[in-house]
């Protein structure tokens, strides 16, 4: 019986390291985090630098509907210590990939009612889901 309590600490060790290998959740905050590679069921967060007071806002072109489901609409916060009226904040999306597959995620920075001018940024990433 003490054998079995040896072994205790050394299974629980390998079992905590095979769980610190694969995330639930992928976070991305910039463009050369792409492209990414999800496993079904992954929650994938996009945090990019926002500032619709300037009349800028990102705008999903393509949602990698085949592959991704969304969880809710673009978050906006704020730093808390931007005590600055107008100060730039961070625009976020939830995202589950569903099922396996490849897809393409494509935002754009713009103000929407100039439609004529190139976006001020594109955010590109293509995704796997295995």
């Amino acid at each position: 019986m003490t054998a079995v309590y040896r072994l205790l600490p050394p299974l629980s060790l390998a079992l905590l390291a095979g769980c610190a290998t694969h995330s639930s959740t992928v976070n991305v905050q910039q463009q050369s985090d792409c492209p990414l590679s999800l496993t079904t069921g992954q929650q994938l967060i996009i945090t990019l630098p926002s500032n619709p007071t300037t009349g800028f806002r990102w705008v999903v072109r393509d949602a990698a509907p085949t592959v991704l489901t969304s969880l809710g609409p673009e978050v906006y916060s704020n730093p808390e210590d931007a005590a600055l009226v107008g100060s730039a904040g961070k625009s976020t999306w939830r995202y589950t990939a569903k099922q396996p597959g490849e897809g393409h995620l494509l935002m754009t920075y713009q103000r929407p009612w100039e439609t004529d001018v190139a976006p001020a940024q594109t955010f590109d990433c293509n995704i796997k889901v295995k």
